[in-house]
């Protein structure tokens, strides 16, 4: 496989994946980046991306200073433009004030939407937060506002990671 395959397959393994204890923001991701007790959905990007051996990611644990890394190497797309691949890096504003989180594009559904994994959110169903819900979890999304699904956009933007050939 290639290293861009790696990486989502190494997402993906991680799906279910909880906080411990429950509500503290503690895992293995924040621990490796050194900001454990603390929201980790950047932190889960990061450790996937050394897992694989990739080490020229964007630093994503403050979510909008990895959306600018990406912007800064013009490997960024916004949702009207964005035509996604597996292992991108997909952003989101929940709450319309700014880039808030932060996943791993498995696939483009083909629909306007995206399949992502996302550290630190809730399982579909679920009420919590979706920007620091506990959780590993696969999700789909919608980028363009003409979706199959009619699933509201929160995504913001994309960026490609330099993965070699």
């Amino acid at each position: 496989m290639s290293q861009r395959a790696d990486f989502v397959a190494k997402a993906l393994s991680q799906v279910g994946v909880k906080e411990d204890p429950p509500n503290s923001n503690k895992t293995p991701y924040g621990a490796f980046t050194g900001h454990d007790g603390q929201p980790w959905c950047g932190s889960f990007v990061m450790w996937c991306s050394r897992q694989v051996g990739f080490s020229l990611m964007p630093n994503c644990v403050y979510t909008p200073a990895g959306a600018e890394g990406f912007k800064g190497r013009g490997a960024w797309s916004n949702p009207a433009t964005a035509k996604p691949v597996a292992g991108d890096i997909v952003f989101f504003s929940f709450d319309g004030k700014g880039i808030e989180h932060v996943g791993i594009v498995v696939k483009d559904n083909g629909d306007g939407t995206v399949t992502t994994v996302e550290g630190n959110t809730i399982p579909d169903g679920k009420t919590g937060s979706e920007a620091n819900g506990g959780e590993v979890c696969q999700k789909i999304r919608a980028y363009r506002t003409f979706n199959k699904n009619k699933l509201p956009v929160f995504i913001v933007g994309f960026g490609r990671p330099k993965w070699p050939n």
